[in-house]
């Protein structure tokens, strides 16, 4: 059995907003959320800035027991999920919730809590550790949350495939949704790694842009002056749907989900092949499963992650994917305004995608001055554009060579 999948509901916590309309009027606005980190002191580091999400606070929106009990990457996955949800109108009450269910994913979990707890354990002994911590540092504890949250009893788990794993998440909830395991699933992906040993590791892997005097144009994507990523944290929300029962109660359709291409490249934990040869193949697989040709695709939201390696792998993975059609892309990076939210990066960005479908608007690149001679296509530069798109792709990449796209389409 094969059902079409559509998107029904979005959500979405970034650092330049939280909730989907501030979401996207600043990604129209070529806003970034690149500031000096505030959440500690990094006067020790090399690295100084990042892309944190200020206008979140978890009593606000979840309660006070919330903000206590829960790491910070649960609490945004929850305010993003209940986005989400009020946006698609569903009401479970009403549902088969045996037939809902979530997919959720994280790169890291619940590093705060991890860094917090180790402290109180060197300072006052293993007696003193909160019962919280194992339940509050899962990986799987989000997905787990928002299933308490709404009582719903499907297919419930979550994924951890570095920078891949919301991306992976939302292919297997389109998935189990498409081959009739279920109706309706929540899907996406939180991250809070922004913390002393999160940005500490990824100095010491020398991958983040040390430009500490000038944060908003750090992300810099396809540029020749491009130094590194930029960290982020957020979370975005998608409700997925059979299309026939969203149809049956009405529900307003941003867009069809249609393919997803999973590869790896079997070659380094933490490096691109080179030529892009496995994201090539991913992109081929997605558009085999949409049942799209190259020529039929408009915008590829891009991983695009302003390192070095990345951009250029990723240039050429398009251009082997598309052929001559490459030169009528669009394709733009998120990542320029928002950072890299890791984990997260592939739900905020799907999230994009479907309203750069409903709008008929391509967000932009912002920061792109000095183009690269090896990253030639067009990467729709510093103001987003009108454009008619029928069918886009989103691709993700995580260290461990992991490789997702995912094709969605008007509908």
């Amino acid at each position: 059995m094969s059902r079409r999948v559509v998107v029904t509901g979005l959500g979405a916590s970034t650092p330049i907003g939280t909730g989907v309309e501030k979401f996207w009027q600043a990604l129209l606005d070529c806003q970034s959320g690149a500031n000096v980190i505030e959440a500690f002191d990094t006067e020790a580091f090399q690295v100084h800035i990042g892309a944190e999400v200020k206008d979140f606070d978890a009593a606000e929106y979840l309660g006070g027991k919330a903000a206590r009990t829960l790491d910070r990457f649960i609490q945004l996955a929850l305010v993003s999920a209940d986005q989400s949800v009020a946006d698609s109108g569903l009401d479970f009450e009403k549902e088969d919730v045996t037939r809902v269910g979530c997919i959720w994913a994280s790169g890291i979990g619940g590093l705060l809590e991890m860094e917090a707890t180790h402290h109180v354990y060197l300072d006052r002994g293993p007696r003193r550790i909160s019962p919280y911590f194992i339940p509050k540092l899962m990986i799987n504890a989000a997905s787990g949350q928002i299933a308490i949250r709404f009582a719903i009893q499907g297919v419930n788990f979550a994924v951890a495939s570095a920078c891949a794993s919301a991306q992976h998440a939302i292919g297997l909830a389109f998935r189990s949704i498409k081959h009739g395991e279920s109706d309706v699933m929540i899907t996406g992906g939180s991250e809070a790694a922004i913390t002393p040993l999160g940005l500490g590791g990824f100095c010491s892997l020398r991958a983040l842009s040390t430009r500490n005097d000038d944060p908003a144009t750090a992300s810099r994507p396809f540029t020749l002056d491009r130094d590194g990523f930029l960290m982020g944290e957020g979370g975005g929300a998608l409700v997925l749907e059979e299309l026939e029962h969203a149809r049956a109660r009405g529900a307003e359709i941003y867009c069809e989900v249609l393919g997803l291409g999973m590869t790896d490249d079997g070659y380094h934990i933490s490096a691109p092949v080179p030529e892009g040869t496995n994201a090539t193949r991913a992109i081929h697989i997605a558009l085999k499963e949409a049942g799209r040709n190259p020529d039929e695709i408009q915008y590829i939201n891009a991983h695009g992650t302003s390192t070095p390696l990345n951009d250029v792998m990723e240039t050429r993975a398009v251009r082997a994917a598309f052929g001559d059609h490459a030169d009528k892309l669009m394709m733009s990076s998120t990542k320029s305004q928002i950072g890299h939210l890791l984990g997260a990066s592939g739900a905020a960005e799907s999230v994009a995608c479907c309203l750069a479908l409903k709008n008929q608007i391509v967000p932009p690149t912002i920061n792109y001055q000095t183009p690269d001679p090896e990253c030639d296509l067009d990467y729709v530069p510093n103001e987003p554009r009108e454009a008619a798109i029928d069918n886009l792709i989103t691709n993700s990449f995580g260290f461990g060579g992991h490789n997702v796209t995912m094709a969605f389409g008007k509908i």
